[in-house]
């Protein structure tokens, strides 16, 4: 198997566990989402690389790639009334665009571990908000009512 089908299926597979975290935690950057973007990232970067000249540049494409892929974030954040939503999403994406990225140029080792680290990041942190939100609401319900002058 050629070193760039390597990186392409390890892109694809390490996508597929971020966005199965993410369409199970109901977000709207699910699967197919998450799976796709780290794919392309893989797939541009290789595509760079083979297109470089002896002694061009690399990193000409990786920089669009993060521009990119930071456009794709920026449209998923939603700002109203209650405050702001998809900022999770966004960075995400964006981690996932990394991860394809390392895929792409064999960096697999630093694509695995931080898909690792991601996950714990998603559903640990997740935890702990949460844990922390119930606390705060609790002591808010307990919390004497403002006295007014």
């Amino acid at each position: 198997m050629p070193d760039e089908t390597l990186g392409i299926l390890l892109a694809v597979v390490l996508g597929a566990v971020i966005g199965l975290e993410r369409q199970f935690s109901g977000k709207p950057a699910g699967l197919r989402t998450n799976v796709l973007i780290c794919l392309g990232a893989a797939v541009f970067t290789i595509i760079s690389k083979q297109m470089a000249e002896p002694g061009g540049s690399l990193t000409r494409i990786a920089a669009q790639i993060v521009t990119g892929v930071g456009f794709l974030g920026a449209g998923a954040i939603i700002q109203d009334r209650g405050g702001v939503h998809g900022l999770t999403t966004a960075a995400t994406t964006w981690l996932v665009a990394s991860i394809g990225m390392a895929c792409g140029a064999k960096f697999y080792s630093l694509a695995v571990i931080s898909t690792i680290i991601a996950i714990v990041v998603l559903i640990g942190l997740a935890k702990l908000t949460r844990f922390m939100e119930g606390s705060k609401s609790k002591q808010r319900s307990e919390s004497p009512a403002d006295e007014q002058d």
